[in-house]
């Protein structure tokens, strides 16, 4: 089974590849609930993804950084937006997103 980086790595691939899939994605950003109407976009396209294993996979990574910075004491620099994969991803959609648009202007 894929980790959610792994299905978050696989899904932005595919949607800066395919407008019509970027821009469903960054429609749930509209929802009333973002988090969970991304996930049941994703399962809907044959990824099982919860909002937990997103959150969750966020935690490991930032405990995994923080372990192997200074030691991973009190002291370890703050990973601002480090441990956020689900903004993370969709940070780099918006930049194709803008990308897609200043190509279709010129």
């Amino acid at each position: 089974m894929k980790s959610a980086v792994e299905i978050l790595d696989e899904l932005q691939n595919l949607a800066i590849g395919d407008s019509n899939l970027r821009e469903r994605l960054l429609k749930t950003r509209q929802s009333e609930d973002p988090l969970e109407e991304f996930c049941r976009v994703c399962r809907e396209l044959g990824y099982e993804l919860y909002p937990m294993d997103i959150v969750q996979s966020g935690d490991e990574f930032y405990a995994t950084m923080k372990r192997s910075t200074n030691g991973g004491g009190e002291n370890s620099p703050v990973l601002e937006g480090e441990d956020d994969p689900y903004e993370m991803f969709f940070a780099s959609l918006e930049q194709a997103e803008k990308e897609n648009r200043l190509q279709q202007e010129e």
